[in-house]
């Protein structure tokens, strides 16, 4: 297995980042997972651009886009696979032992893992954390994921696969690592980013697909509506079968079906959409 490592393919057991990279001693990065199917990513633009944003949320220097492609495709060229998760982490660099940065610039590793393709429903649970929309870190994708590690080892306690977070005001925001949409009298809901949730990327395809609203929904609404299901870049659309102690039997329902449909029909259409 190779990676990319500041500059260059390495062997992933040769591979070395300081023990002081901010990355690692303040979580100070970001990242994005890129999903890869025969060694072609999916809507690598957009992930860039969201990686630009999510540094530019931090204070980091703008990411080299055309160095992350070329590292992309060094890295896919040299771990072919079927399915793979594709990780792009830019962090804070090399730093002193404090929140303050260093001045030795930042830290860039692309690595591939393989994967398998999701099941077409799970299971999910909400827990009793929030998300801050107010908070510093609010719609980035950074490194500081403990709160989340913490959220799915909960779920993977109860047999589920992902938990939902609230945010303070009480309204329903997003998973650990996936977008949560409803359906409601047949229509698609999911929560605007101003309820602190991520701008993920298969959520906004979702969004532009399938004719989603952007709705501010409270937390309870998950036991109500008719169907719910997740976006993720892995995930791509996955029904919800159970919620707490919740069951939807028939998931995937006649509206999350169609737009599992839609989804895979136009990513295999375009594959940078």
């Amino acid at each position: 297995m190779k990676i990319w490592l500041d500059g260059g393919l390495r062997d992933i057991e040769s591979a070395r980042v300081s023990v002081l990279d901010h990355g690692l001693t303040v979580g100070d990065g970001i990242f994005e997972t890129v999903k890869a199917t025969d060694g072609k990513p999916f809507a690598l633009t957009r992930h860039l651009d969201r990686l630009t944003r999510s540094a530019r949320g931090l204070g980091l220097p703008d990411p080299d886009h055309d160095e992350i492609r070329r590292a992309c495709a060094a890295v896919l060229e040299a771990n072919p696979m079927p399915l793979g998760r594709l990780r792009i982490t830019y962090t804070g660099g090399h730093g002193p032992l404090g929140s303050d940065r260093g001045d030795q610039g930042p830290t860039l590793v692309v690595a591939l893992g393989e994967t398998t393709r999701r099941p077409d429903s799970t299971a999910v649970i909400t827990v009793p954390w929030t998300r801050n929309e107010r908070g510093a870190l609010a719609g980035l994708k950074t490194t500081s994921y403990a709160e989340n590690v913490v959220a799915l080892a909960r779920a993977h306690q109860h047999g589920a696969t992902e938990a939902l977070f609230g945010n303070t005001a009480g309204r329903l925001c997003e998973g650990t690592g996936s977008n949560v949409f409803v359906v409601l009298d047949g229509e698609i809901h999911t929560p605007p980013l101003a309820s602190g949730c991520l701008a993920g990327i298969t959520r906004a395809l979702v969004i532009e697909w399938t004719g989603a609203k952007e709705t501010d929904l409270p937390l309870d609404v998950l036991r109500q509506a008719d169907e719910i299901f997740l976006t993720s870049t892995l995930r791509d659309v996955q029904a919800v079968h159970r919620v707490d102690d919740r069951e939807l039997p028939e998931a995937p329902g006649p509206v999350t079906a169609k737009a599992m449909r839609v989804f895979d029909e136009r990513s295999g259409d375009d594959l940078d959409p």
